[in-house]
């Protein structure tokens, strides 16, 4: 993570029915005739088909009943907060707070955890937001440092052992790490932090322990994970000993999230969130590819497992079941991880929050903007599309600029858009840095961009009002592969058009993960 961002500023921080089942009404005797064994076939496949609906609805229902009967409900969400910003665009929109919590009580104790009589209470070890848009196009996970410098506002004092609230308040107090606010006010004051911290409306809390992470990922059978040398903590000892891509259990899969002391890392906290986003691609990679959404017994398995060490508020089985059935044909190419920038930390130890670029991330996350690295299928900022029919190659003049970060990214890319036909008429360095790879033009040259954009993965179109080229292919630092066929002459493309005032609000030096790259690192 860059320690080089801009000076810190101030942070203003029921029940339900047992179902009926009709059974079948028993077919009609008929005399001989050369259709009963048809007839016979016919009644028992209908009375197979009636004890399977008989069993499927009465155990879905008694496992949907046990289980949400398992979830520890805590009081979490401030829905109506002010803090929100534009709740009215946000109808539909899914946030969940996802907290991992290293209390040491309990099963904790048995994972290597530590005891009780080791760390007293419960920290926020793991905190992120999923956010899912109204239109399920993509998944957003942004990571939160638990050394995040915030204003803690005033809460109501949290028991964690007991998952209970006292009566007595917490004073607020400035410049503290946002890990203090889950410590000390429980998930309510952590939701009130993020939600002043995001604008975003949280609709469900999720928080797990130790135990819970271990279970699931048994669950579903271990969890792939890579690395190009051996992961020794200083603390937990061996992570992953042995290098290349190889499937963990549980019990290894959760030091390799949570080890912080990694000495070939040297970040500490980064480190182990880009870990974490790693862990967590590839655990939604191996959940996709073994089907397991579509798998009811698998389903209902890894469910059951991520219950029974969860507390919530406003989740229920039928959200879950909802939510994955939502998710199911979503790719992993446009699910994001995203790390909240920060500029170097304070004499307490305390990461300062670049508030500029964090406003724009979840500007960027709120109106479904594009984000580095993400498959083009998602939804992009401003729903303006067009569509123009593609035109020939040779008609179309670049320049490119590379913002890449890689010097000899600008010819590759040059040679390879002359091999296909395009007009190569400069490639130079970029005046400043870009995430994202653009294709920016004015607006009488929009069919030529279209189809030049037509062969770069990702790339977004930006109309600009004036410039000194009329196409500029800006390599971004989210550029990966090489330029592919053109869309053929007279073919209709249809695109997004990016207005230019929005188009280079991120901040260039995001530290994101996309859940589709499977790069060993």
């Amino acid at each position: 993570m860059a320690e080089n961002g801009a000076p810190p500023e101030r942070n203003p921080l029921s029940t339900k029915a047992k179902p009926r089942v009709l059974l079948p009404r028993r077919p009609a005797r008929h005399s001989r005739s050369r259709n009963r064994p048809i007839l016979a076939a016919g009644r028992s496949f209908v009375a197979f088909a009636s004890v399977l609906v008989l069993f499927g609805t009465g155990a879905l229902w008694m496992f949907k009943s046990h289980t949400d009967r398992s979830f520890t409900q805590v009081s979490a969400l401030e829905e109506a907060s002010p803090d929100i910003v534009a709740p009215e665009t946000q109808l539909g929109d899914e946030n969940f707070l996802i907290v991992g919590t290293d209390s040491r009580a309990g099963a904790n104790g048995a994972v290597g955890a530590g005891t009780e009589s080791d760390v007293e209470g419960a920290r926020s070890d793991v905190m992120m937001v999923v956010h899912i848009p109204s239109d399920r196009s993509r998944v957003v996970v942004v990571n939160f440092p638990r050394d995040l410098e915030i204003d803690r506002p005033t809460c109501t004092s949290w028991d964690n052992s007991a998952a209970v609230y006292s009566d007595e308040e917490v004073s607020p107090e400035d410049q503290v790490k946002l890990n203090s606010a889950y410590q000390l006010g429980g998930p309510k004051c952590l939701v009130r932090v993020i939600q002043r911290l995001t604008g975003l409306r949280i609709g469900h809390f999720v928080g797990t322990d130790f135990a819970g992470f271990e279970k699931m990922v048994d669950t579903i059978g271990g969890v792939e994970l890579c690395t190009t040398e051996p992961l020794i903590d200083g603390e937990l000892g061996p992570v992953l000993e042995k290098t290349g891509r190889q499937v963990v259990p549980g019990s290894v899969a959760l030091n390799y999230v949570r080890a912080r002391t990694i000495e070939s890392e040297g970040t500490g906290d980064y480190g182990r969130i880009k870990r974490q986003q790693l862990f967590l691609s590839s655990l939604l990679r191996s959940v996709l590819s073994q089907k397991v959404l579509l798998d009811p017994a698998r389903l209902n398995g890894f469910i059951a497992a991520f219950t029974e060490n969860t507390f919530v508020e406003k989740v229920t089985t039928t959200d879950l079941f909802t939510l994955a059935t939502s998710l199911r044909n979503v790719e992993p190419g446009v699910v994001t991880f995203i790390t909240v920038p920060t500029s170097g930390t304070s004499e307490w130890g305390n990461e300062i929050p670049r508030v500029r670029d964090i406003s724009a991330i979840f500007q960027a996350i709120r109106t479904s903007a594009p984000l580095p690295g993400e498959s083009s299928t998602a939804k992009k900022f401003n729903d303006r599309i067009d569509h123009v029919d593609a035109v020939e190659p040779g008609t179309v003049s670049v320049s490119i600029s590379n913002a890449s970060g890689n010097s000899n990214t600008g010819q590759d890319v040059g040679d390879s858009l002359t091999a296909l036909g395009f007009s190569v008429s400069g490639i130079s360095g970029y005046s400043g840095t870009s995430v994202r790879t653009l294709v920016r033009f004015t607006p009488e040259y929009e069919a030529e961009a279209m189809t030049l954009a037509s062969t770069i993965p990702g790339a977004v179109l930006v109309r600009v009002s004036e410039s000194e080229v009329p196409i500029e292919l800006v390599i971004g630092s989210d550029f990966h592969g090489q330029p592919k066929d053109p869309a053929k002459p007279g073919t209709v493309i249809r695109a997004t058009i990016v207005d230019e005032e929005t188009a280079n609000d991120l901040p260039p030096d995001l530290s994101y993960t996309n859940a589709a790259d499977q790069t060993c690192a």
